[in-house]
């Protein structure tokens, strides 16, 4: 190396939401519900879904139609024959789903995971995924729904109404 060169730090590069909606992290994996958590979760066993499981769901959801993070944690326990599904990571899944989705469409593509469907229990728009309230109340609303406030939080309308059955 010449004086006054220095060697360039391998910085490690930061992975896309793409990038982290692909890695399973060995997930999806069932585990007893420890003396600890049982106090919010109850007895028994929870899965801990892997992210592509959690989008997979998120996909299946069509135009006009909804979900609620807790259907999708329902779906997971069933299909793991688990008691409960991880209701932290299937929050952090959605939103990575929902972060791969937004980088995926600023990339041109057309077919991705429509991630303003899935909502929180109540039929509570997520503030934090992409675009937030604003963009996904147009989103919605364009496919048909209602969006109100109340209070704080942004509901869509009679959502039972349009729940998708998983």
């Amino acid at each position: 190396m010449l004086s006054g060169e220095r060697e360039e730090e391998a910085m490690p590069l930061k992975m896309s939401w793409t990038e982290k909606l692909a890695d399973s992290k060995d997930l999806p994996k069932v585990v007893r519900i420890t003396e600890k958590m049982s106090k919010r979760w109850g007895t028994g066993t929870v899965v801990i879904p892997a992210p592509m499981e959690v989008d997979e769901i998120m996909r299946k959801v069509s135009r006009g139609r909804l979900v609620t993070i807790n259907e999708i944690r329902a779906s997971l326990a069933r299909r793991h024959k688990a008691t409960i599904g991880c209701p932290i990571t299937t929050g952090i899944f959605a939103s990575i789903a929902a972060k791969a989705a937004q980088e995926q469409r600023q990339e041109g593509k057309k077919d991705i995971t429509p991630y303003w469907r899935t909502l929180k229990s109540g039929g509570v728009i997520n503030p934090k995924y992409p675009s937030g309230i604003e963009g996904q109340k147009k989103l919605l609303e364009s496919e048909g729904h209602r969006v109100v406030q109340k209070g704080k939080k942004y509901v869509v309308a009679d959502y039972e109404k349009s729940l998708m059955t998983l």
